[in-house]
């Protein structure tokens, strides 16, 4: 079932034109990688299905319903969780108050999250009363992820989980998303190729704010081309 529909979207920041045709389909249950140099668009692509970049022009469709034209906070209600590049956890707070304050419920099911995504990062629970600032960039990670898990959300839109991260904590989060698909959707911003096509299942490259290519993950590994001339990997 296709549950998000990005259609030829253009969007601008102030007078600059990001997005200049980008197209994609995520289909329920798989992690959906979007690819492409750094400045291509991607994370401009996230914002604009968020509403934080509202588009120019084109479509985006999230559960046969069109939501280009809803502010942030009614997307979000959709069930649509974000998770920043720059992680957007408060410093000042403490891990508990950073969930606490992300819950849009606190019934059995939302508990029943919380207990998980606890128990995938343990971590968390060992710094429940730390405030956010004090954690390493790895915590901060996991707190930003988990906080958009805990509501009932069908897609999660993850940018760049692995930025700054030593090599252990990639693969802690690699881990956290490939179990979190079990449960619900993800399209993913990621640097990264290894972990990228470790745990997509499709990818769609963006080049210079357009949708240049998009297949099988498993066809992009063996596609040495298309690696070299859009990823820059030798």
């Amino acid at each position: 079932m296709t549950l998000l529909k990005v259609e030829q979207i253009q969007t601008y920041i102030q007078q600059y034109h990001i997005l200049q045709g980008v197209t994609f389909e995520v289909n329920a249950g798989e992690v959906t990688v979007l690819l492409g140099r750094n400045g291509a668009g991607k994370t401009t692509t996230l914002r604009s299905i968020m509403g934080l970049n509202p588009i120019k022009e084109g479509t985006i469709t999230y559960k046969d319903q069109e939501i280009h034209s809803l502010p942030t906070h009614k997307i979000a209600n959709l069930g649509i969780g974000y998770v920043p590049e720059d992680q957007g956890i408060f410093g000042t707070l403490t891990v508990e108050e950073n969930i606490k304050v992300a819950m849009k419920k606190k019934d059995d099911e939302t508990l029943e999250r919380l207990d998980w995504i606890l128990n995938l990062f343990p971590d968390l629970k060992k710094f429940w009363k730390k405030n956010g600032g004090h954690l390493s960039g790895g915590q901060k990670q996991m707190l930003s992820i988990a906080r958009a898990y805990v509501n009932e959300n069908d897609m999660l839109l993850i940018d760049e989980p692995s930025k700054g991260l030593a090599p252990i904590i990639v693969e802690k989060v690699m881990e956290s998303i490939q179990q979190m698909k079990e449960k619900t959707t993800v399209v993913l911003v990621e640097q990264n190729f290894m972990m990228a096509s470790t745990i997509g299942d499709r990818f769609y490259i963006i080049d210079d704010g357009h949708s240049v290519h998009s297949g099988a993950m498993e066809e992009l590994k063996q596609n040495e081309e298309l690696k070299r001339q859009y990823l820059g990997i030798a």
